[in-house]
């Protein structure tokens, strides 16, 4: 019986088809009765059923030939009306033309039959194609939500037509628009307000929900966010995308839309100058920098890609995800040597992103003595190896916990851009780039977070007072390369995160977000290693580039010789001790 139901293009076919039949011959006879005030002549029964042979064959070859049978029946609308109405001129004009040729079949014939049956098969067949919206807008005005759609654009179009064939549970009342010439005017019949009556119209219209159709700054979001949410609206969509070019897609607003913060001096050109044609080494590669870095290399065109992982599980997923890459997938640790020189030997990368390091603080913190191996050994081996083979550029990415550092992590990630502003490089062009912490990236606080509402728990945050700084991955990566591209070796570059945001407020947000009422916050007190606030710059003396996005800091590099008998020292003695001694500004939170 399902099957039987299930709509086809087939069945629709054939359905209007059928009932197209039915309609004409009902307003034949319909016409015919209204011609002779409800009394016809036994005379002109003949004729009508010529008429009806002749005239039906016209209408569905005429209607075939305009598509009429291959609109869906939920999608009928002005359009396809207007070409009903052609096809019915063009239908009656070929039955006038046929009975003025061959007059003997139509005898005897009332001639204003002809425009009698026109506006009645009109009528008739055409209330038949639109009687499924009726029903459907006559449906979705007692069970769909009330909805304002904030945005007048073309987005908005198909919402409101989506919404009317029934394909959406929302009911549009009414448009909000930023837009000072489009308030007052229409869209789809629903008017255009200002914001600034925003909180009249969900009163006045009872609306319980908001579609977003306008592009909107991460501010501008957040604030509408913050005005919707203390009007008592909850459900608050984006329109994202839509299928087949019909119907609108949407997506709950998420913290990563709360938060980011997309540059907007990113120079294509110039990455894709430096990747284009290379031979790429990634450390890291699975991680959720080494990750994105591995995608955006493989969209910028390098020639091959050397994805170096230490994780089974994480190499296996970037590999499987750019396995139409032109990918090489190296299972091993860069704290082996041996392996890597054979790497570099047999691949002799051009470009070299090395990504791969412990980056959780408490962990650093309980393994000291792995964490200076893997962060600091690992990374002097990736770097002596890339001057050995004369890699072209080799890019260090560091973290903003490498400033006045107070943790093993960051001390770690300062000893390491010390050894590469510090070692002789001949032709290899080394640099680091700095950034805060990547929004959604693994073992970070909101997917924490996210993790804990959706168990029912309440919210951990460390401190009240504690901030951080926040940057979309992709962006963050994009830079990255960015900054790889104008460096000439020597520099330390600073991405601009914007303002850091506090624990608390983004902790708050995601329970706004949920729409849980019962999830609460809980501190907890700063971790071991742990600080209240990270500092990107080392001091003021920050230079601009050509982009805003990105600053270069004058780091005064320390003495070569002296720095690799440090690092040795780290194999011989208290590493903490050694830590303190390349750090002075290294002050330890235990």
């Amino acid at each position: 019986m399902n099957f039987l139901l299930k709509p086809t293009n087939k069945k629709r076919i054939l359905f209007f088809i059928f009932f197209d039949i039915i309609i004409s011959i009902a307003t034949i006879f319909l016409s015919y009765l209204l011609r002779f005030n409800f009394s016809i002549p036994i005379e002109y029964f003949d004729v009508m059923t010529v008429m009806i042979m002749v005239l039906i064959p016209i209408k569905l070859l005429i209607f075939y030939f305009f598509k009429l049978y291959f609109v869906a029946w939920r999608y009928f609308g002005l359009t396809e009306y207007k070409r009903l109405i052609i096809g019915h001129i063009v239908v009656y004009t070929l039955f006038g033309i046929f009975f003025l040729f061959l007059p003997e079949l139509f005898t005897p014939f009332p001639r204003s039959v002809i425009l009698i049956d026109l506006f009645l098969s009109l009528f008739f067949i055409g209330f038949l194609r639109i009687s499924r919206r009726i029903y459907l807008e006559s449906y979705a005005q007692s069970t769909y939500h009330p909805t304002l759609i904030f945005g007048a654009n073309e987005k908005a179009t198909e919402v409101i037509k989506s919404a009317t064939r029934g394909e959406i549970p929302y009911q549009p009342l009414a448009l909000i628009s930023s837009k000072e010439n489009l308030i007052d005017t229409y869209f789809s019949n629903l008017k255009v307000y200002s914001l600034l009556k925003i909180e009249e119209i969900i009163e006045s219209y009872e609306v319980n929900s908001v579609i977003i159709t306008e592009s909107l700054e991460q501010k501008e979001l957040d604030n509408l966010f913050t005005l919707l949410h203390n009007l008592g609206i909850k459900d608050i969509k984006i329109t994202q995308m839509f299928k087949d070019e019909q119907q609108p897609c949407f997506k709950d607003i998420s913290i990563e839309d709360l938060l980011a913060r997309k540059p907007k001096d990113l120079d294509m050109v110039s990455i894709a100058n430096f990747i284009a044609g290379k031979v790429v080494m990634i450390t890291g590669a699975g991680g959720s920098i080494g990750s994105e870095l591995s995608r955006q290399v493989a969209e910028f065109g390098a020639s091959k890609i050397i994805l170096v992982d230490h994780s089974e599980y994480n190499l296996y997923q970037i590999s499987e995800e750019l396995a139409s890459k032109n990918i090489v997938s190296v299972l091993l640790s860069i704290k082996d040597r041996e392996a890597l020189d054979e790497i570099f030997e047999q691949y002799l990368p051009d470009v070299l992103l090395h990504a791969a390091a412990y980056k959780h603080v408490p962990l650093c913190e309980e393994n000291v003595k792995s964490a200076v191996e893997n962060n600091i050994f690992g990374t002097k081996n990736v770097i002596d190896l890339s001057i050995k083979y004369k890699v072209e550029k080799f890019v260090l990415i560091s973290t903003d916990k490498a400033v006045r550092p107070t943790n093993v992590m960051g001390t770690t990630k300062r000893v390491c851009e010390l050894y590469a502003h510090a070692i002789p490089s001949n032709k290899t062009e080394i640099v680091a780039v700095r950034f805060g912490n990547v929004l959604g990236s693994s073992g970070s606080v909101i997917p924490k977070f996210k993790e804990q509402i959706k168990q029912g728990k309440n919210i951990t945050v460390t401190h009240p007072d504690i901030t951080r700084y926040f940057m979309m991955i992709p962006e963050a990566c994009q830079l990255v390369l960015q900054a790889g591209s104008i460096a000439k070796g020597g520099e330390l570059f600073i991405l601009d995160m914007g303002e850091p945001i506090k624990i608390v407020d983004l902790a708050q947000r995601m329970i706004e977000l949920s729409g849980r009422e019962d999830i609460k916050i809980e501190f907890t007190g700063l971790r071991q290693g742990e600080k209240l606030y990270e500092e990107l710059l080392i001091d003021d003396a920050d230079l601009k580039t050509e982009y805003d996005s990105i600053l270069v800091s004058e780091d005064t590099p320390v003495d070569y010789e002296w720095l690799s008998f440090q690092i040795e020292r780290l194999n011989e003695k208290n590493p903490l001790i050694v830590l303190k001694e390349i750090v002075p500004e290294f002050n330890h939170k235990v």
